[in-house]
């Protein structure tokens, strides 16, 4: 977990065996991971991957998860080319890694992305979601991307974006109890904020017991006192986007 050490606290959980049913393709100048529903649908949703990149298995597993339910599930690649993190790597580096791969600094991405939504796929309401590092990057695209409809995020870092509150569209907050990354002050501090500035629907909500990476890196099957929040995070982001999209 986080310590002095290790200022990120994601350690990989449960890696997936799981090799996705989307496909990969070119979108624009970056790679991405994309899995159609089984109907047709003009809703998508873009999926923002943790520090270990837009290749990890749980990631897909969480975007196949929307296509079958309804979704257009894109998962890019905004790291660019350059390599995700490893859990071998040292932690030490882990802040200068960090320093070239900007929550903040995606938005040419995401117009890339959206261009290809809307041209190749037929989606006329675009949500996003993101874990982590994503989860981060999802506030930042609620505050100013006026093309998305909703978004949720899933243990993004707080203090990426803890000075900005004035939410465009209805965003939805899932953080863990003993998330040791996020202290429960922090998150407090952030309701106390969208409270005072937030014009738009809004909710945080805390599952009790978990830890960051709850909803997409751990496995349900071999954690069963998790199991039920695991579960109900899902299911409470997939209530979420079918509200709003």
């Amino acid at each position: 977990m986080a310590n002095e050490s290790r200022p990120c606290p994601c350690d990989i959980g449960d890696r997936f065996d799981y090799g996705g049913r989307g496909q990969e393709v070119q979108v624009g100048h970056i790679k991405a991971y994309v899995c159609k529903p089984a109907a047709s649908s003009d809703k998508a949703v873009i999926v923002i991957h943790d520090i270990f990149g837009w290749q990890l298995p749980n990631t897909r597993y969480i975007a196949d998860m929307l296509a079958a339910n309804g979704y257009i599930a894109i998962c890019p690649d905004f790291f660019v080319g350059q390599e995700a993190w490893k859990p071998s790597n040292d932690w030490a580096t882990f802040d200068e890694w960090l320093k070239t791969r900007n929550a903040g600094k995606i938005d040419k991405e995401v117009d890339v992305v959206l261009k290809y939504l809307s041209e190749q796929c037929g989606a006329k309401k675009i949500g996003v979601i993101g874990f982590c590092w994503g989860g981060a990057a999802v506030q930042h695209l609620m505050l100013k991307n006026p093309h998305l409809k909703t978004g949720v995020s899933l243990y993004g870092v707080i203090r990426f974006f803890d000075d900005r509150s004035s939410l465009l569209h209805p965003t939805f907050f899932i953080f863990a109890e003993k998330d040791d990354h996020i202290p429960l002050e922090q998150v407090t501090l952030l309701e106390q904020k969208l409270k005072q500035n937030c014009k738009v629907d809004y909710e945080i909500k805390i599952y009790p017991g978990q830890t960051h990476g709850f909803v997409h890196r751990k496995r349900e099957d071999i954690n069963p006192q998790d199991r039920p929040y695991i579960e109900e995070g899902r299911m409470d982001m997939i209530k979420w986007l079918n509200k709003y999209l």
